[in-house]
């Protein structure tokens, strides 16, 4: 069953189209991802779904509810971790949970929660104290308190270092496991491949590419052969290859869309010749790469000079 059905959603700001007649669906317990550059209409079409923006065109229907109507009932079953938070800065960890806590007509154990986040040693610190991406925790922390069905995580992870991103994954794995349904949007390509099901590519408010990491990946056909050069030897005197390697610091890389026959030639070559090809390896395109070269598709069919890159 679809927890999340969206049809030909439209936004209009005047002149601008925002968002420009999106479709998808959202299955129950999956996790999905929503990506795109800056001012590709993400942020506009997860706030019509949470039901905190109009929409001007299109049907939605979240958790069998309009957004646009849910009332209380629908609000009690989501749970929203936005980009950027206010907090009441003199509330310590657990005085803030365990506010929205008793919000929500069913909710989780406050403590529970705060372990889980990860902010147990800091329970009693008060919010002005905390780091940033301590202050991202207590976000997730009052988003999951409520017990949601439906979790909405807007840029979850901006400002933690790689191990709290690591810690947050963990937690996002769980809450799946759990058979909750997430909608996350996220600029790290890395974090969608990870986490999600599967990935909506949004540029200029369209969607221009839907399915899984994988089937994403499958659509780009070519490879990335890298070696070194065995010991005396020069790019000059390897065999013909489909295509020209290019110097990647210490390695040369060998874009194709034929990696097995290119792997054939340099290990048949070294064989003849009684050499290793050191650092040997192929590697098929991530999620970043087919993001980067659908989005620089996209913008160029547009006319527009320069694709908006993911964040580092």
């Amino acid at each position: 069953m679809a927890a999340v059905e969206v049809e030909g959603l439209r936004k209009q700001y005047g002149e601008l189209t925002a968002v420009d007649g999106l479709s998808f669906t959202i299955e129950e317990g999956e996790v999905f991802a929503l990506v795109g550059p800056n001012g590709a209409g993400k942020t506009t079409t997860v706030e019509i779904l949470e039901g905190h923006r109009h929409r001007s065109g299109g049907e939605v229907r979240v958790l069998g509810f309009d957004p646009e109507h849910g009332g209380r009932d629908f609000r009690e079953r989501i749970g929203i971790v936005l980009q950027d938070a206010g907090f009441d800065e003199d509330f310590t960890v657990a005085e803030l949970v365990g506010l929205y806590r008793g919000l929500y007509p069913r909710s989780l154990d406050a403590d529970a929660v705060i372990d889980q986040v990860g902010l147990a040693d800091k329970r009693d610190a008060r919010v002005k104290t905390l780091s940033g991406g301590q202050r991202r925790r207590l976000d997730l922390a009052l988003g999951l308190v409520g017990d949601p069905d439906l979790l909405f995580l807007d840029e979850p992870t901006t400002g933690f270092d790689p191990s709290a991103r690591r810690r947050a994954w963990e937690l996002v794995d769980g809450l799946k496991a759990l058979g909750k349904t997430i909608l996350l949007t996220t600029h790290y390509m890395d974090e969608a491949e990870h986490l999600a099901d599967r990935v909506g590519v949004v540029v200029r408010g369209r969607l221009v590419a839907l399915g899984t990491p994988a089937e994403l990946g499958a659509g780009q056909h070519e490879a990335v052969v890298s070696f070194r050069l065995p010991a005396g030897v020069d790019v000059a005197d390897l065999p013909p290859l489909d295509g020209r390697p290019v110097a990647q610091g210490l390695e040369w890389e060998l874009t194709t869309a034929h990696p097995t026959a290119a792997l054939h030639t340099l290990t048949g070559w070294a064989l003849e010749r009684g050499v290793d090809v050191p650092a040997l390896s192929v590697r098929r395109p991530s999620l970043e790469d087919v993001y980067l070269a659908l989005v620089g598709d996209q913008t160029a069919a547009e006319g527009i000079d320069e694709p908006v890159r993911s964040a580092p």
